[in-house]
């Protein structure tokens, strides 16, 4: 194993943890700026109304995106495991 090889897997690695992660963050962040603008402009302060709406979008990415973000990592787990039988023959 050399570092070329090493430097490859790192970066995998991190392209497939930010591709199945991007949905779930991207659903969380723009909910989260849509909640801060509308407090701000109405000056409601409840916890509720920040939590309530994020979690409600994640479980709905998570339905949505959750048959594909599953694909990704069975694929991705398939790869370096075939890899690694290689390097062990």
């Amino acid at each position: 194993m050399d570092a070329d090889y090493v430097i490859y897997l790192g970066r995998s690695t991190m392209e497939t943890a930010l591709l199945v992660s991007a949905p779930i963050l991207a659903v969380c962040m723009i909910s989260g700026i849509l909640i801060s603008l509308f407090q701000t402009v109405t000056q409601i302060r409840d916890m509720t109304l920040t939590m309530a709406p994020k979690i409600i979008g994640t479980g709905l990415v998570a339905l949505l995106f959750g048959n594909w973000m599953l694909q990704v990592l069975v694929r991705f787990t398939t790869e370096i495991f075939a890899q690694i039988q290689t390097y062990g023959q």
